[in-house]
Order: structure tokens, then sequence, then C-alpha cells
């Protein structure tokens, strides 16, 4: 192994597709009831159950992960002569990726003919995951690993993410939405469209009467914005909303079919702050001023 590509589980991929692509996941954390738990093995999580829980009441809050837990995972393949590529959840909604930063620094020092390169994709999910596969693409083609880092710093500015969710009081309460004054109400059936902007945070742009018209609207914004579909495997998260995820993949299929869709449950600490029946399209644009032209 040239280098190890090592991600977090915000970046929602598959179990069985990390394990067969050789990527070690740092778990992330979230606590509801009376304990902390985290979904290192996805395929097996009850994304259905899960959110109905939340539709329902449950609480469910998230922690920062701390450099120590970067740290001991990185720690196991510097020891090995392994240097290190690590692809992270957005610094824009989350302080983890500082904490990764910190432990960066200490175990450089520590580790001073080691390679040690972090990438902050701004973004989450299967934005996220987008990038760790492509990082792992790298590692087996042999690209050198600085050769790697600056290749999947220009593919994470270029990453799209757009979603609406049913109810913006989950973002809200988790400081995860920043235009706060773009706060709406769900009474009206006025359905939000957001986006990741530059920095990684998440924005509202539009407003949308009824579901189908936001999961339309979605899927415009693709054909406007998608680079190379035929080349790229897109991503569609959702919350509990099979039915939604599967209309817009047809959507998707209609006017530019991506090489491939890759569809998952939202993974439990990044599910709980979009809320249940969140739907998000990931895929990449043609360049880094795609995120700032999408509206």
């Amino acid at each position: 192994m040239s280098y190890a590509v090592i991600t977090d589980t915000s970046a929602n991929l598959p179990t069985k597709l990390l394990k067969g692509r050789n990527i070690p996941v740092l778990p992330f954390t979230y606590h509801y009831e009376d304990g902390a738990y985290n979904c290192m093995d996805t395929d097996s999580f009850n994304g259905d159950e899960f959110y109905k829980k939340i539709r329902e009441g449950l609480v469910v809050t998230t922690s920062q992960v701390t450099p120590y837990h970067y740290e001991e995972l990185f720690r196991t393949f510097l020891e090995k002569g392994i240097d290190i590529l690590f692809v992270g959840m957005s610094s824009g909604i989350s302080g983890s990726f500082h904490s990764s930063c910190i432990a960066g620094e200490a175990l450089r020092e520590e580790f001073p003919e080691r390679h040690i390169e972090l990438i902050d994709t701004h973004a989450a999910s299967l934005g996220e995951g987008i990038v760790v596969l492509k990082a792992a693409d790298f590692r087996d083609e042999g690209l050198p690993l600085t050769d790697a880092a600056k290749k999947l710093r220009e593919i994470s500015a270029r990453v799209c993410q757009i979603f609406t969710v049913d109810d913006l009081l989950h973002l809200r309460r988790g400081g995860r939405l920043s235009n706060i004054e773009a706060i709406i109400g769900t009474l009206l059936n006025i359905k939000p469209l957001l986006k990741g902007n530059d920095e990684g945070k998440i924005v509202a742009f539009a407003k949308l009467r009824g579901r189908k018209k936001s999961i339309a609207a979605i899927a415009d914004r693709y054909d406007k914005f998608v680079y190379n579909a035929s080349e790229q495997i897109v991503g569609i998260a959702h919350a509990g909303c099979h039915e939604d995820a599967e209309k817009l993949a047809e959507l998707l299929n209609k006017n530019n079919p991506p090489k491939e869709i890759l569809t998952v449950d939202y993974e439990p600490v990044t599910g709980s702050h979009v809320g249940p029946g969140a739907l998000a399209l990931f895929f990449l644009g043609k360049d880094e001023k795609v995120r700032s032209e999408i509206e």
C-alpha cells in the first residue's frame, strides 16, 4: 500500500464498498436517550426505524470528534511506515475536521519521515463520499500522495450538494443552517432548496410549494450543472423517503444519465441534522465556480 485512504462515517458510503476499496473509517458519535452510538455498519442501519423515531419526538444530538481519536487511528498506519491521505467532512458544518488538523500537526512531529495529507471536502454525506472514492482510485492507480491531494482539493471544489428537507428546524437547532433568515414555515407546504456553498456551509436558496416541485427542481439543477454525467458516480441520500429517492433517480436518468447512481440512507449523524424526509443529490460540476452559480 503506497498510502492509506481514510475517511469518517459522514462520507455515508456503504460498508461493503468501503471494505472492498480498503478504506478505513473513523466513527462519528451520536447520542440519544441513555447512550452514545456510532454507525460503523451502514448496511445494517435501519434508516426507516431511526427517522420514524425522530418524527415521533426522539431527540438526537452529536458531538465533535476529538484530536485523540484521529491520532489513534492515524498512528496505526504511521507506525507501519504507511503515509496518510484523510478525506473528511466539511469544516463549514463541523469542528471535527479541525480536530484532524490538530492531530495531523502532532503526528507530523512524531513521524517526520511520514507524509500526512488532510482533505477538507467542504461536503458531507455522499458529497464527501464521492471525493473518498476518487481518492481510492488515485491510490490504486499509483498516483503519488502529493499529486492525489492536489487533485482531490480541486475535485472537492466541484462537488455540488443540493437538497430539500421537510423541516428546517433540525438544521436550525444544530446550527447547520447559515442563513437563518431563510427559515420558513412548513404549514404552507413550502419546501426549501438548500446547497453547500464554497465554504461548505449550508444555505437555503429557493422556496417551492410542494414536494414534487422540490424534487423536480433538484433534477433541473442537475441537468444544468452536471459535467460529463456519463463518467460520474452520482449520489442520492435520503432520510426515510425511499420513493422520493427513486423518483429523483428516475429524473436524473431521463436527460443526463450518470455512469452510476449510488443511493443510501442518510447515516444517523448527518441525518439527525437534516431530519426525516431530507433528500439530497451529490454530483460534480465543471469547475470551482459551480457552487456559487447554483441558484
